[in-house]
């Protein structure tokens, strides 16, 4: 029998692979999301200090335990892939709790770089006609390493 294609072989490498494959869809975000505009906290500061509404897009739980003082709580429920390419119909978000005025900037952010809730909630905002997305990408760990004001 050839090596190779020892079934046990096989199976032991497909089992390697199935394994490995969470670890290949848990990518960080990307560095930009085409239509917002990225943010870091300080400028999250400025914005929240001229009314910008802050929109927290983790779920009830992760908000409960902290969130940047005045944050407004919208959780994005996702089931899709974390991926760029991402089926918002799979998942949940409730566009209602949005601003009504489309045309108004609003922030979005969740745990940082490997939280693909503010990007998701991003892009859904942007295709349902938001046109003044800001994207905080870093998150939650950069307003605490800030010290600034969370609750």
């Amino acid at each position: 029998m050839n090596p190779i294609l020892n079934p046990v072989r096989l199976a032991s490498l497909a089992l390697l692979l199935c394994l490995q494959a969470p670890l290949v869809f848990a990518a960080d975000t990307p560095a930009s999301l085409q239509g917002t505009t990225l943010v870091d906290a300080d400028k999250v500061k400025g914005l929240m200090a001229k009314g910008v509404p802050v929109i927290d897009a983790r779920v009830a739980n992760e908000y409960a335990e902290a969130h940047i003082k005045g944050a407004i709580n919208v959780p994005y429920k996702e089931k899709s892939a974390k991926a760029a390419n991402f089926d918002a119909s799979q998942d949940s978000f409730d566009l209602a709790k949005l601003p009504k005025d489309k045309a108004a900037p609003l922030v979005f952010y969740c745990n940082g770089p490997e939280c693909w809730k503010s990007y998701k909630a991003s892009e859904v905002a942007l295709k349902n006609g938001w046109k003044q997305v800001y994207w905080f990408r870093e998150g939650m760990p950069q307003w605490k390493a800030k010290g600034f004001p969370s609750e």
